[in-house]
């Protein structure tokens, strides 16, 4: 790897990073720069996986305020994340390369029609529970307990626009500050890239360069997206969503 790749490499951690605590996708930035670098697919995606964890993780540090009293949550959660995200590791070493690339750009285009349309499907659930007198299920119930780990499951294969899908799933099924479900969401991207990395660790190759590199760039840009993230009312929040999965459908569909 040149210093000029290494150069670019470190700063698509730091753009990773930063777009990873906001809404997630950072594989967005780092996966075509690893291509450039001549990394093989497979290698690049392993290797990307183990580098944000770091990315992740600062931004669950630079959440941590809105995590308070979603422990039950993330104990139920991260148990389906953990094993949603090995399975899709597994997935990714057994499985042939395009075996998922049909349904990806679908997968992602559900979740952004979910974020559009979360505030009218949440009053329209409320009204319903309103009107036949039943109460919600505070953690979301079995419906979201289902899409969490099939989310995770994708996140552990390849990880792009992982976060919309954990956001539409929560925003829908949660009654909760946004703020809250995507603190939330960064300790699932945690849990599924954390698990994932380890098994990538024995059954995969991995070129540590990359890995550093981002790493530390993600780690910076973690801290950076808690700080603008923490700053954007719901509305701007669902159009950076909007957008970044829009931008991860089309590069899908033209790679």
């Amino acid at each position: 790897m040149s210093i000029w790749a290494a150069i670019a490499v470190f700063a698509a951690g730091i753009g990773a990073g930063t777009i990873n605590v906001i809404v997630g996708s950072g594989t967005l930035f780092t996966f075509p720069v690893l291509l450039a670098a001549g990394l093989p697919p497979v290698t690049a995606n392993v290797s990307n996986t183990l580098g944000l964890v770091t990315g992740n993780l600062s931004g669950v540090i630079g959440y941590r305020r809105e995590l308070r009293g979603q422990r039950r949550r993330i104990i139920r959660f991260g148990t389906v994340a953990l094993l949603g995200g090995l399975t899709g590791a597994i997935l990714l070493v057994v499985l042939p390369p395009k075996t998922f690339a049909a349904v990806v750009p679908v997968l992602i285009g559900l979740a952004l029609v979910l974020v559009v349309l979360q505030p009218r499907l949440a009053r329209a659930l409320a009204r319903r529970h309103e009107s036949t007198g039943t109460v919600p299920h505070a953690d979301g119930g079995a419906a979201l307990l289902l899409g969490l780990l099939l989310a995770s499951a994708y996140g552990g294969y390849f990880g792009a626009a992982q976060g919309v899908m954990y956001l539409s799933l929560m925003g829908l099924l949660l009654a909760d500050d946004l703020q809250r479900i995507n603190a939330l969401k960064n300790v699932l991207a945690v849990v599924v890239n954390g698990v994932a990395a380890l098994f990538f660790l024995f059954a995969a190759h991995i070129d540590w360069r990359a890995v550093l590199l981002i790493a530390a760039g993600s780690t910076l840009g973690g801290q950076l997206g808690a700080k603008v993230a923490r700053r954007l009312p719901p509305t701007a929040m669902r159009g950076v969503i909007v957008l970044v999965g829009a931008v991860a459908i089309t590069e899908l569909l033209l790679r």
